[in-house]
């Protein structure tokens, strides 16, 4: 995670963006490393699941997902960690069958100081992503977004 939150900071840099509330949350991770270490099993996380990189087998009575597209944005983490997670339980709406299924996310302290170190990084990767297409007021209302993550961690 800490290597992540250094690596979107560098590419900060190279895209000629600010990142030093990036390297701040990198520096908070590194004091804290034993609370990301309670995560001992990583998984694989996709990092970009959503319908359109999803391939389905349609002939079985429900859909099962055959095949997964656009791996660029995979890694091993905390299962919490990943994009489709966050977006999954962003909002009180269909979404909700997800997590009844995927099961009751853990609520400890230790959690939810993790999934501040998570939002953290999705907003690093947001910035980003929406330098690219020149979204120039999403990429400002990131720095708003990060100096509340960055209050709840210090």
């Amino acid at each position: 995670m800490i290597a992540s939150l250094e690596e979107i900071a560098a590419d900060l840099d190279g895209a000629g963006l600010d990142s030093a509330d990036v390297r701040q949350v990198a520096a908070v991770a590194g004091r804290e490393r034993a609370v990301l270490d309670e995560v001992t099993e990583p998984r694989p996380l996709p990092g970009d699941l959503w319908t359109v990189n999803c391939l389905l087998d349609l002939a079985g009575a429900e859909p099962v997902i055959t095949g997964v597209l656009d791996f660029d944005r995979a890694w091993f983490g905390a299962p919490d960690a990943d994009w489709t997670i966050r977006m999954a339980t962003a909002r009180n709406d269909e979404r909700t069958a997800f997590r009844e299924t995927y099961g009751t996310p853990d609520r400890s302290p230790a959690a939810r100081w993790r999934s501040r170190i998570y939002e953290a990084r999705h907003l690093g990767a947001l910035r980003l992503e929406r330098l690219r297409p020149g979204k120039a007021d999403v990429v400002a209302e990131s720095y708003q977004a990060m100096a509340a993550v960055l209050a709840d961690l210090t």
